[in-house]
């Protein structure tokens, strides 16, 4: 039984949250290919100068990038970089893209979405930020090749007049239990026809670890999204998930990737009838756990593990960790 821990997959949004938007005559998106030198330089030594300060712990770099806006929320952005050290260790940094956003036509903040195309319009990225004030700004991804956790970074940059200040930073692993994203996903498709949830988080877990923020789309995200859509079976519209266990029921409000061990695990969160002691709190969480695994048997074939979390008069109580072997 492991003890529960803060979340590896730090996650600070400043401008950008994934929302139903309407797409903005006034915003445009420049790829990294179609970027002039001038500009291309001068976001990819952003994004550098910003992986490394990750990679080197060097807080006064970071802090000192920061776009005046954010700089009340330091200690979230310097949480994601502690905690993105971990997931860049051992690691080599490259940029994967740059996307240079223009919303500056715009004349008041506003949900907005940026279409971004290569050339010849064969692949469109979709970026979707809510709120979004008028002005210059840039996502900048970049992966920590050779990392064992395949860390992947993400920087929101604006430009405040004379430079590219930081207004966000995302750090999320892009390996769980020794496999990507890509291994997640076929795995997926190969338990499709067993049914049950497997297929389903399977999914979910490929979603997660192909790019480390939820604000982007791109054709592949979306054949992922289609195929995870028409499965027959899923948990898509189960919770609260009510769950029959002998005299009791237990009542799961959710269950989603959870990858704070750097594995496989999904995390639910239950209902908890009121315990309090310690040593009862465990017993209760591990029953309801050993219910779920009865109901949904692919998810003890297909994970590492379950994180139990305990809602009790609206407060959220991290309870443990479980191995699968350790879960009746």
């Amino acid at each position: 039984m492991r003890l529960c821990r803060s979340n590896l997959a730090g996650l600070l949004v400043t401008f950008a949250l994934l929302a139903a938007t309407v797409a903005s005559p006034a915003a445009t998106c420049t790829t990294q290919a179609e970027l002039t030198s001038r500009d291309r330089d001068a976001l990819a030594g952003a994004g550098q100068r910003l992986s490394a300060a990750i990679v080197q712990q060097d807080f006064s770099t970071l802090q000192a990038a920061l776009l005046p806006a954010v700089a009340s929320q330091w200690d979230g952005i310097r949480n994601v970089a502690e905690q993105g050290a971990t997931l860049v260790k051992g690691g080599q940094i490259q940029l994967r893209s740059v996307y240079l956003l223009d919303a500056s036509n715009a004349t008041a903040a506003a949900d907005t979405q940026f279409f971004c195309s290569n050339s010849n319009a064969s692949v469109v990225v979709t970026i979707t930020m809510r709120a979004l004030p008028p002005g210059k700004y840039s996502v900048v991804l970049a992966d920590a090749v050779g990392a064992s956790a395949g860390g992947q970074l993400g920087f929101i940059l604006a430009w405040d007049g004379s430079a590219w200040k930081l207004g966000g930073v995302f750090a999320r692993p892009g390996i769980l239990g020794g496999h990507d994203g890509v291994w997640y996903w076929e795995h997926a498709r190969d338990q499709v026809k067993g049914g049950g949830w497997a297929s389903w988080y399977l999914y979910e877990m490929a979603r997660y670890l192909l790019v480390p923020v939820d604000f982007l789309s791109s054709p592949n995200l979306e054949k992922l999204g289609q195929e995870q859509a028409q499965l027959k079976s899923s948990p898509a519209d189960a919770f609260p998930y009510s769950l029959p266990d002998g005299p009791r029921t237990w009542k799961i409000i959710s269950i989603r990737v959870d990858p704070s061990l750097l594995q496989p695990d999904l995390g639910v969160t239950y209902e908890s009838t009121g315990v309090t002691d310690p040593a009862a709190v465990r017993t209760e969480a591990t029953a309801m756990l050993s219910a779920l695994l009865k109901a949904q048997p692919g998810l003890r074939e297909n994970f590492h593990g379950l994180w139990a979390y305990a809602v009790n008069n609206g407060k959220t109580t991290p309870v443990m960790e479980l191995p699968m072997a350790q879960i009746p």
